[in-house]
């Protein structure tokens, strides 16, 4: 449960800080932002484990910091930031998987396929290397708009654009790989799927 909410709160929150930003002062905007952020950092440092909680808490941690430096100068662009802390949050993750034996998404594929198909975990690197230059490029996005574009811009790429780009991104994966790999079952999409992608 904790999870969905956290996802709800950060799908929602271009739109929230949007209506915020134009209806409410910097500072008492910030200290609203607070009052919603730091109840949900004490949770998470509750349920995680000790081992954990450092990383844990970094990225609402630093956003907390963020918004508490917004507040106090009165800048409501240091609100901005949250989709560039994920952006750079997922971006630290993959990477450092691309460090080790596993990719994060051969781990991802092996929880739904244990036994990868030949070539496999090889592919699942490559993906993973081509998400880190999707987040990488996601954030310097965001940092834009934030920075220098009308909120409502911002509110625009980071609440909307953004999770299109992400659903395309799923889905051109998704068809490589049936290409590459020539898996197709016999579910009416697969079907489909096998007319147009299987090899000759």
């Amino acid at each position: 449960m904790l999870a969905v909410v956290r996802a709800l709160i950060v799908i929602g929150y271009p739109a929230a800080l949007y209506f915020g930003v134009s209806r409410l002062d910097p500072r008492s905007l910030g200290l609203v932002m607070l009052g919603l952020l730091l109840p949900n950092l004490a949770l998470r440092v509750w349920a995680a484990p000790a081992e954990q909680r450092r990383a844990v808490v970094r990225l609402p941690l630093a956003l907390a910091g963020l918004v508490g430096l917004g507040a106090a100068l009165a800048e409501p662009r240091f609100y901005l930031a949250l989709p560039v802390l994920v952006n750079l949050t997922l971006l630290a993750n993959f990477a450092a998987s691309l460090r080790g034996p596993v990719s994060l998404v051969e781990r991802y594929a092996r929880l739904q396929e244990p036994e990868l198909p030949e070539g496999g975990p090889a592919y699942c690197r490559k993906v993973t290397a081509w998400w880190c230059w999707f987040f990488a490029a996601n954030a310097a996005a965001c940092a834009g708009l934030a920075a220098a574009a009308p909120v409502s811009w911002w509110a625009l790429y980071t609440g909307i654009l953004a999770y299109i780009l992400v659903g395309f991104g799923f889905t051109l994966e998704f068809l490589v790989r049936k290409r590459v790999f020539q898996q197709f079952g016999d579910s009416l999409p697969d079907r489909l799927l096998a007319r147009f992608l299987r090899r000759a």
